[in-house]
């Protein structure tokens, strides 16, 4: 078996790469395309996001915990599931987008509902084993921080690519069209299929199980477990409201752009300033962490990011350019915790094993993923409520001033206050500084070698 190095972390790239073709064009397009190509309520919507995601939540705790008892094939424990699945998610996705014209309203609703929870729920069975693989491709602490960083290029890529061709593909005339976003679902979906194939011969899982150990179904010893997992609790919370100022802004940085400054070309823009901050930090990441912690350069950057949404609301009236720029500085914060997110994870692995003696990667990791599809769920219910709370209506041409105002406070204020409450979680409340951390990896190396 070849030691890890960089194919491992080509092929740990592109399964985020592939993940987030279609996560990033729901993410920031499909709210647009449900109001302005369907005809939903923008409310509707928000509760169709709401429902959905929570349904995914349950999905993503269960085949966590269908993966974790199922023994690793030849090919591995988490591999397999990646090539079984990726073909039926990505054909979900562009089912998302095939428009059939002269329907009833009643239709293009229940035709939301359907292909939209199917493809979350497909979403799970790829991305649960996804991002537990991570904790099996390498033991090594400083190499699963690196997969995290590699991980981020990944899906920021994705996003990029996304965010840059998506306003141009999508859009004809400053409108949705329905057939570019049929053709952009399907390129999105080629390319998508391609990635995951590459993650899949690219990755080897390296830490291996012992074929001949019984799989844990004991589901209490495990909440047992879950429950005594402090930094995994504290976490679970941070992300949660991390994830929904992510998701609202997604949704709400399109109608910015295409009503509030009257153009949503600048989208593709806006999308190369989001993806910067990313590659800047990439280099910077592991001294930063190496020095001070995954836990203190997390907190460091969403105080950042916090005074920077804070100082756009009060100023208001820039340009598009304008608030690109400042806004640019609060994008640095919180790329930060973008890039070693998922590190803190293996850490909280490593932690249920400390505490139970249990290795269960795939149940943390789909824990982690619950709280992320509970924070979309709210964000995406949050996201058509508040639309609609300002008055949207996607019938008009421009919207009135008491709808852009209430676009801008959402863009900037509200991002404002859920970043700090993430910043009191991770500087105040989560256990495992540098230092515990250390000690935590040296206890379980310890115990295995007894």
């Amino acid at each position: 078996m070849r030691p890890f190095g960089y194919k491992d972390k080509f092929g740990y790239l592109f399964g985020d790469f592939g993940n987030d073709f279609f996560f990033a064009l729901v993410g920031s397009f499909l709210m647009v395309y449900y109001t302005d190509v369907f005809h939903i309520n923008p409310a509707a919507v928000g509760g169709l996001f709401l429902l959905a995601r929570l349904w995914d939540a349950i999905a993503d705790v269960s085949w966590g915990r269908f993966v974790d008892t199922r023994k690793a094939s030849k090919h591995g424990k988490f591999k397999p599931w990646i090539y079984r699945m990726s073909f039926p998610l990505v054909i979900s996705g562009v089912l998302m987008f095939v428009y059939i014209p002269g329907m009833s309203d009643g239709f293009y609703l229940a035709y939301a509902y359907v292909t939209y929870i199917l493809w979350g729920t497909l979403y799970s069975t790829v991305n649960i084993p996804y991002g537990s693989m991570a904790s099996v491709i390498t033991a090594d602490p400083v190499e699963r921080t690196v997969l995290s960083t590699w991980r981020s290029l990944g899906a920021t890529l994705a996003q990029l690519f996304v965010g840059v061709v998506g306003p141009l593909l999508l859009f004809v005339n400053n409108e949705a069209n329905a057939s570019r976003f049929l053709l952009g679902a399907v390129i999105f979906g080629i390319l998508s299929i391609a990635s995951y194939m590459a993650c899949y011969k690219l990755s080897i899982e390296r830490v291996i199980p012992d074929m001949n150990e019984k799989p844990n179904t004991n589901l209490r010893k495990t909440l047992y477990g879950l429950l005594k997992n402090r930094p995994l609790i504290v976490f679970l919370i941070g992300s949660l409201i991390f994830l929904i100022n992510l998701m609202l802004l997604g949704t709400v940085n399109t109608y910015l752009f295409k009503d509030y400054f009257g153009n949503a070309q600048l989208l593709s823009v806006f999308s190369l300033v989001q993806a910067a901050p990313i590659f800047i930090g990439m280099p910077l990441i592991k001294p930063l962490v190496a020095k001070f912690g995954k836990k203190e350069v997390a907190a460091a950057g969403f105080l950042l990011s916090t005074l920077v949404y804070l100082l756009l609301y009060f100023i208001p009236n820039l340009s598009a350019i304008q608030y690109m720029a400042i806004l640019f500085i609060g994008l640095l914060g919180y790329a930060l915790f973008n890039l070693i997110g998922w590190a803190f994870i293996t850490d909280l692995v490593d932690y249920h094993e400390h505490v139970t003696g249990l290795r269960e990667d795939a149940t943390i990791y789909s824990i982690y993923s619950f709280s992320r599809k509970v924070g979309q769920a709210v964000a995406g219910g949050i996201g058509g409520v508040a639309m609609a709370a300002v008055g949207y209506n996607a019938t008009l041409h421009v919207q009135t001033p008491r709808t852009l105002e209430g676009i801008y406070f959402l863009a900037t204020l509200v991002p404002a206050m859920g970043l700090f409450l993430v910043f009191i979680c991770i500087a105040f409340l989560y256990p495992l500084n540098k230092k515990r951390t250390a000690q935590l990896v040296s206890d379980i190396k310890a115990k295995r070698m007894n």
